[in-house]
Parts: C-alpha cells; sequence; structure tokens
C-alpha cells in the first residue's frame, strides 16, 4: 500500500490520504453517481460565489482531482493553486489539468489545510470541498485558510450535509447506509464499497460533534464575515460563503 506522504501529518489525514488513495482514476465519475448525480450543482454554486469577488489568485484546498480547479479557471481569469495531501490524486489532477490545456494556469502542490506553504494574505479567494471531516482541529484548519486570505477576499466551501427534515433525513440514512456502499461496489469496486460503508456514518458524526451553527463560529472567529449558507439537494449537500474582514 503506497504511503500517504509527507504531507498526511495527523491521523485524521492520514486516514483521509489511504481511504483516497485507490480512488483517483474513477473518482470523478463515481462521484457524481453516489452523490445521486448532484456534486455537479453544488460546485458550480461554489464557483459561482467564488466567481464574484473577481479573484486573479485562488487557492483550491482539497483539490483531489482537480476538478473544482478547472471549474474555477473556466469561470475566472485567475491563476490557481490547487493543494491535497494525497500524491494518487494529484497525479490524477495533473492529467486532467494537462488534457484541458490549462497547466499554465493551474498549479498543484502537496499540502495540508492545517499548514499551508504561502505567506498570509497571498491569495484573493480560498475553496475548499469536502474537507472539515478529514482534519483534526477544522476551526484550525479554517483559521489557516483565512490566515492565506487577503482582506476583503472571498472563501467557499463545499460538503456533504445530513437533510435537516426529519423524513428526508430518514430517507437519506437508508440511502448512505445501504445503497450507497452496494452502488461503490458495484460501480467501483472494493475500494469504492468501503468508502461508500464509511461516509454516511462520517458526515452523521462530524455534525453530531460540529453542527452548523458551530462552523459558522468557526468561521467567523476566524476573521470571515457575512458568512451565508445555502442547504442544496433537499439537504444532501451545504454550500458556505464569506469575506474576510477588512481593517
Amino acid at each position: 500500500m503506497a504511503q500517504p506522504g509527507p504531507a498526511a501529518g495527523s491521523s485524521h489525514n492520514a486516514f483521509a490520504a489511504g481511504l483516497f488513495e485507490r480512488l483517483p482514476a474513477r473518482y470523478d465519475r463515481l462521484a457524481e453517481l453516489l452523490s445521486f448525480g448532484q456534486n455537479g450543482a453544488w460546485r458550480r454554486e461554489l464557483v459561482r460565489q467564488l466567481a464574484r469577488f473577481r479573484p486573479e489568485r485562488i487557492l483550491d484546498v482539497a483539490t483531489g482531482t482537480g476538478g473544482v480547479a478547472m471549474a474555477l479557471a473556466a469561470a475566472t481569469d485567475a491563476e490557481i493553486v490547487g493543494v491535497d495531501i494525497s500524491q494518487p490524486m494529484l497525479a490524477r489532477a495533473r492529467e486532467r489539468i494537462y488534457a484541458a490545456g490549462l497547466d499554465q494556469r493551474i498549479q498543484l502542490k502537496l499540502a495540508r489545510a492545517e499548514s499551508l506553504p504561502f505567506p498570509s494574505e497571498s491569495f484573493d479567494a480560498v475553496s475548499f470541498t469536502y474537507l472539515l471531516r478529514y482534519v483534526d482541529d477544522p476551526a484550525q484548519a479554517i483559521s489557516e485558510m483565512t490566515r492565506v486570505l487577503r482582506p476583503a477576499g472571498g472563501m467557499a466551501s463545499l460538503d456533504f450535509y445530513v437533510p435537516p427534515n426529519a423524513g428526508w433525513r430518514l430517507a437519506w440514512r437508508g440511502y448512505t447506509r445501504l445503497a450507497l456502499p452496494a452502488a461503490g461496489f458495484l460501480t467501483g469496486g472494493r475500494p469504492w464499497w468501503r468508502v461508500g460503508r464509511f461516509l454516511g456514518p462520517n458526515i452523521d458524526t462530524f455534525y453530531r460533534s460540529w453542527p452548523l451553527y458551530r462552523i459558522f463560529e468557526a468561521w467567523r472567529e476566524a476573521g470571515m464575515v457575512d458568512v451565508e449558507d445555502h442547504v442544496m439537494s433537499l439537504g444532501g449537500g451545504l454550500v458556505m460563503w464569506g469575506r474576510k474582514h477588512h481593517a
């Protein structure tokens, strides 16, 4: 088994790197399937919110196979830096970015969200996706990402969510516990079955420890203002955005 690499500095980081290390080749197609086709809509909302800031330089944290970075490149004229803790994911991202002719605009680096190798206030916008469930301290990660954001710059995030409505929440739990692992196995084999089994309980557990109000508090304590959210797809997805306080 490949090692997660030096960037995977915490137990949560190492687990995430190991969980996803065998998935890059089919990650994007299966991500759409396992999100019931909603991942693209959630991504478009994140990109729309960041594009309003007209950024010239964007940091995309947990870039994975580069999908958000490429969408940001299509929606803006910005130079983009994507970081991730998984070498296999970054390798797949490089292939996709090169094939799209975007290798002059998108750079990729191995790095952790909690310890970014960039000077303070060096980006006009920051995006992060499916991240906070895989770090030891979500508040620290949010603070670190805010550190590299210039004053008045924009930050936006995307993750799965737990439907607030009791009926939809029951259906969501049935889907994530039963249908999701089965669909993952049928379309991606044992690695995706493993992810499918893990995902629903992981999302549930995270939001019990980090309910939405606490995430809002972490953004504000890090120096973000005008923080808003959009719960999407009957509660299956959550997009958040805000801007850094301008002293």
